[in-house]
């Protein structure tokens, strides 16, 4: 009953998705314009780590563009919110984490063809890295999409009005892109800022990517982004379903 459930909320919201073709396609357009007019200004510079430039930048974009997208995933159901569509779901028998791992499937699903797409624009660049980095890089979108949707879904029932979602996503947005060096190697950075980056998980799924790009799949730096990516999934997910619980939805 229960994966019954959640297929058919995973069903519902991709089709939505897929009657959407600028929502697919619009997503990966500033990981895009990142790859297009700063991956070139890195080529032949020192990045201080494994690999060419485009094995530094191109991981750092993948987990950029679920970052930032998945983050705003709640305004969908602020909208709905506003629609009463959560209101009619919340009279349905269907399992309350049915609903979000439906969703949040869903959101996983569009960011993985999403960097897919910009993957293969990076090859076209000149990005050259072994097939099994590449296949890793797709699973960690995935697993990130999963936690940051499901914890921006769980905000976003917390929150009445859209111009209350947005500033708070921001706000903590922005300093994980920051200091998880998904721009530039935290190698490059002073001492202090190098230490503080540790505090940010998203700075090992980051390094766990690059390490994948290079074909390192045995390293410190992988262990450490698949224990992380594991414990913060699971966290996102257990917080998520139980704010759906209290609210109903």
């Amino acid at each position: 009953m229960f994966f019954h459930d959640t297929a058919l909320v995973f069903g519902r919201y991709a089709r939505q998705t897929l009657r959407s073709r600028f929502q697919m396609l619009f997503g990966v357009l500033m990981p895009l314009l990142y790859l297009l007019f700063f991956g070139p200004l890195l080529t032949g510079l020192p990045l201080g780590t494994q690999g060419d430039s485009w094995q530094i930048l191109v991981p750092g974009l993948l987990l950029q563009l679920a970052l930032f997208g998945a983050s705003f995933s709640g305004f969908a159901i602020i909208i709905e919110k506003q629609m009463g569509v959560v209101e009619r779901m919340r009279v349905t028998p269907v399992s309350r984490l049915a609903l979000l791992l439906g969703r949040v499937l869903r959101d996983a699903a569009l960011f993985v063809f999403q960097a897919v797409l910009l993957v293969v624009a990076a090859v076209a660049m000149g990005l050259r890295a072994p097939l099994g980095g590449i296949l890793i890089g797709f699973a960690f979108v995935g697993v990130l999409t999963m936690a940051l949707a499901s914890l921006s879904y769980a905000l976003a029932l917390k929150v009445s009005k859209a111009h209350e979602f947005g500033p708070v996503v921001n706000a903590l947005t922005m300093p994980s892109m920051l200091l998880s060096g998904l721009m530039l190697p935290m190698a490059l950075a002073p001492v202090w800022l190098d230490v503080l980056s540790h505090f940010m998980p998203f700075r090992y799924l980051v390094d766990a990517v690059r390490a994948g790009y290079v074909g390192d799949y045995a390293s410190t730096a992988m262990l450490y982004g698949v224990l992380v990516a594991a414990a913060f999934t699971a966290l996102a997910l257990t917080v998520g379903t139980r704010v759906h619980r209290k609210a109903g939805a």
